[in-house]
């Protein structure tokens, strides 16, 4: 990080003042309430992995703050292990806990997931409550009093301060490190479209294990040294619902899915609750969860996308009107020449080569024959048409041939670049294999930029941000979009949506690329415009199946059509065989009309 640059020393500033303040009051008090403020902001950071980037409302998230908690007390107690040592046990437990429960989980969708991980938390709390040899049950534990730093133990408040501002500071920089590397790109695309994502080969449930395993070994860490901190621990405290929805709330305030929102809505709320514990405590018991409530609400109906969400980009604004050197910006739209697998390729001589087959495909949904012994073959080079009247199962053989439905009964093989042949199944072997796809109606990721959508696809075959960046700028000029990639994708017009579903596609380097209806609802200036982009794709070598309802354009592009109706192969050949057989002009237009003609 450059430390000239006007973010990075606004930033530096800005996280120094959590010390700077409370050493300059020398307060008791002061300390405590910074020391909890770092505390529960490097909680709401790991949370917000988890609930923000990765979009899974966890509800139960204490549950690794209590393993920490009782891990490292556990260990002083009987083994006499340094708390520090002890945290990162407790860390690694939590970590195997957290695939444990979060792997039948991620099956669960919107509000049931949240269910299930707050079933687990009170599951947890009622064992430790009731194994009392061990945890102590409901009476709770507390860590012997041996002062020293070895055992996180000492009496100057400011040495507390500087562990949890540290811990704090550890869970900012893993935040941004995942924001700004693929696995953060990942997890947004899980979050906004998951069928989308694993399309581009992304794999969903790895990827959001890898966001639990990670919030859940910092908020263990969190939880050891509170338990050090606090000098006492028990089930009730430990595996608290309450902290669970506290540290969510931090992070629901302050902006979900960004870097700094869960230390901003913590510096903003946690303040005031515990002000307002201390001066309303006479009004009644939890007098101060009135106020967490009235800020929740009052955020959540102005301001929905939190504090940073609102306000970030404007503050980022003036940031960068300081002084200061400012850093090359590996995103911006500069000319790039196009990645090798978008460089045109000669067509192919001779007979060309089989290069995706599908054979005696059988789907059935319940008692419906939704496809019947379909077989299609796609040759390397061409464009292949597939039509037919509505509700005649080309979607589902699409679906079929993409991996997002597994036929019954056939196979579907793919002939790799290197000749061999390959049996995917899933969505993201499909892809890995090197099949690209778009989708009927249109699935960009509408908060991420048109350079980010693409490349999505291009981490298909590179980690790093910067070539993905490269990559998509290169298959932005094939595709037109190379004045449009600073755009949010959700204000782009239907066809400028279409262009990017294929560029996304495009950049995953595929040698098939699937078209659904990629036409359809265009005007007939952006149809002339993807029909040429259409010859441009397989004039750079990749192949193309495209299912289409408007004619002309599938007269035009295609070397060949297949007909399907009712679920089967009703005929295939070329373009003028095809419009001139009487088995597609009744399937078309009806028995009665076919026997006039």
């Amino acid at each position: 990080m450059n430390i000239l640059n006007p973010r990075a020393y606004v930033t530096v500033i800005a996280l120094s003042m959590l010390l700077a303040i409370p050493l300059a009051v020398d307060s008791p008090f002061l300390y405590h309430i910074f020391v909890m403020l770092c505390s529960f902001a490097a909680l709401a950071t790991a949370w917000n992995i988890v609930g923000g980037f990765a979009g899974q409302l966890s509800l139960g998230h204490a549950v690794f703050y209590g393993i920490g908690s009782y891990a490292a007390v556990l260990l002083m107690l009987n083994f006499q292990i340094s708390p520090w040592i002890g945290m990162l046990v407790g860390a690694v437990i939590s970590t195997i806990v957290a695939v444990l429960i979060s792997y039948p989980c991620f099956r669960l969708r919107g509000p049931f997931f949240a269910l299930a991980t707050i079933a687990v938390l009170e599951v947890v709390r009622l064992v430790a409550i009731h194994q009392t040899g061990l945890t102590g049950g409901a009476g709770g534990l507390a860590p012997p009093l041996n002062i020293g730093l070895k055992w996180m133990m000492v009496r100057e408040k400011w040495v507390y301060l500087v562990i949890a501002f540290g811990f704090l500071l550890l869970s900012l920089a893993v935040s941004w490190r995942i924001v700004h590397s693929r696995l953060g790109y990942y997890l947004i695309a899980v979050r906004e479209r998951e069928d989308a994502a694993r399309a581009v080969g992304v794999n969903a449930v790895r990827a959001k294990l890898v966001a639990v395993m990670v919030s859940a070994f910092l908020t263990s860490l969190v939880g050891s040294f509170q338990a050090m901190y606090l000098t006492f621990i028990d089930p009730s405290s430990a595996f608290s619902l309450e902290l669970s929805i506290q540290i969510a709330m931090f992070a629901l305030i302050g902006g979900l899915g960004t870097v700094f929102g869960p230390l901003v809505g913590t510096v903003l709320v946690l303040p005031i609750a515990e002000l307002a514990r201390g001066w309303l405590s006479d009004f009644g018991n939890g007098f101060h969860g009135l106020v967490y409530g009235i800020v929740l609400v009052g955020v959540v109906l102005t301001i929905p996308k939190g504090l940073v969400g609102r306000f970030g980009a404007p503050f980022t604004r003036w940031v960068d009107r300081l002084p200061g050197r400012r850093c090359a910006n590996v995103m911006s739209p500069v000319a790039e020449p196009l990645p090798a697998a978008a460089t045109p390729n000669p067509r192919p001589t001779g007979a060309p080569e089989v290069i995706l087959q599908a054979s005696q495909l059988n789907l059935y949904f319940g008692g419906l024959h939704a496809t019947n012994n379909v077989s299609i073959e796609l040759l390397q080079g061409e464009i292949l048409g597939v039509i037919g009247p509505n509700g005649a199962g080309k979607t589902t053989v699409f679906n079929q041939l993409s991996g997002f439905l597994r036929p019954n009964s056939g196979e579907i093989k793919v002939r790799l670049s290197n000749g061999q042949w390959v049996h995917p199944r899933t969505p993201e072997e499909f892809a890995r294999a090197g099949i690209g796809r778009t989708f009927q109606i249109a699935q960009p990721f509408a908060d991420l930029t048109v350079l980010e959508n693409i490349m999505l696809g291009a981490f298909l075959n590179t980690s790093s941000p910067a070539e993905a960046a490269r990559q998509a700028r290169g298959v932005a000029d094939l595709t037109d979009l190379a004045g449009m990639l600073d755009m949010r994708a959700r204000n782009l017009t239907v066809g400028g949506m279409k262009r990017l579903e294929m560029a996304r596609a495009l950049a995953t380097r595929p040698r098939v690329l699937l078209l659904d209806e990629v036409l359809a609802g265009l005007n007939p200036a952006d149809v002339a415009r993807a029909i040429g982009i259409i010859r441009r794709v397989r004039d750079t070598g990749v192949s193309v199946l495209m299912i289409e309802h408007i004619m002309q354009a599938v007269m035009q592009l295609s070397d060949r059509v297949v007909v399907i109706n009712s679920g089967s192969v009703l005929c295939e050949g070329t373009p003028a065989e095809v419009v001139s057989d009487p088995r597609v002009i009744e399937a078309y237009l009806g028995k009665d009309y076919a026997h006039h003609t």
